[in-house]
């Protein structure tokens, strides 16, 4: 068991969200939509090495948490922690910039669709960092290759909107120190992870509000701005646009996307 400073499972929602989103107004549908896919799970396993106890940073409605690990895991909304299924232990209600454990508590720490929402990166990744002495696995996107999905063509604000919350990867390099690789990690065409990207050859998706509701930089626009992309894209849909365009998308087996995988290990 992790030592702590003052450790909180709460039942009360935060006054103030902790990051860039408010899961406690729009985080309902994260625990259907964002079922974590086996394939994207064996990259960060690989990353965890044989770390025992693993403490899960943002933890949300329970992805890619380790089964076959300790995990202690962090969320700050409420709503997302009551989502979490009941095989997976209750969250600690705190923060990624005040991690309540001691130093070195964990064998690793890992972080998935995460720290581009906190509201001081460098100060949750130094926290990471010092209650893990192993491994800090960050699943992330490249802000550099977003642009590249078809979305753009579409919504192009919400595109903009991610690039501007994604940090660069170097930066977290620098902050996490130490010996670290980055690793594309390629998205299946029948992901269980229903991301922007997860959906690259099975369009359709985005028409249904419920998997809109389940990707946050959907929030960052506004819902005029939304509605006339999803029309857009529906009209092409319906007109075959798209497949002149893309369809190619719907029998590729994986796209190289933004998904990056970083893992750094202490000094």
């Amino acid at each position: 068991m992790a030592s702590t400073r003052s450790c909180s499972i709460s039942d009360q929602p935060r006054r103030r969200a902790a990051g860039d989103v408010d899961y406690e107004a729009g985080g309902s549908g994260y625990a259907v939509q964002r079922q974590p896919d086996p394939r994207i799970t064996a990259y960060i396993d690989a990353a965890l090495g044989d770390a025992r106890t693993v403490v899960n940073v943002g933890a949300g409605a329970g992805s890619y948490e380790p089964a076959d690990r300790e995990v202690t895991a962090v969320e700050p909304s409420l709503a997302m922690r009551r989502q979490r299924p009941s095989h997976l232990s209750a969250a600690v209600d705190a923060v990624a910039e005040e991690l309540p454990f001691a130093d070195d508590s964990f064998d690793a720490a890992m972080a998935s669709f995460t720290i581009h929402q906190w509201r001081d990166l460098d100060r949750g990744l130094r926290e990471m960092r010092r209650v893990s002495r192993g491994p800090v696995v960050i699943l992330l996107a490249d802000r550099h290759t977003l642009a590249d999905f078809w979305l753009v063509d579409y919504v192009p604000d919400i595109v903009r909107a991610e690039q501007g919350r994604s940090p660069e990867i170097e930066r977290v390099k620098a902050v996490l120190g130490g010996p670290c690789t980055v690793t594309n990690v390629p998205i299946p065409l029948d992901c269980t992870d229903g991301f922007s990207e997860a959906f690259y050859g099975r369009p359709e998706r985005f028409l249904e509000e419920s998997v809109r509701q389940a990707q946050s930089s959907w929030g960052f626009v506004a819902p005029e701005v939304a509605e006339r992309g999803v029309e857009k894209l529906r009209a092409d849909l319906e007109s075959g646009e798209w497949d002149r365009k893309y369809g190619t998308l719907r029998r590729q087996p994986y796209y190289e996307g933004s998904l990056r995988l970083v893992a750094a290990r202490p000094s």
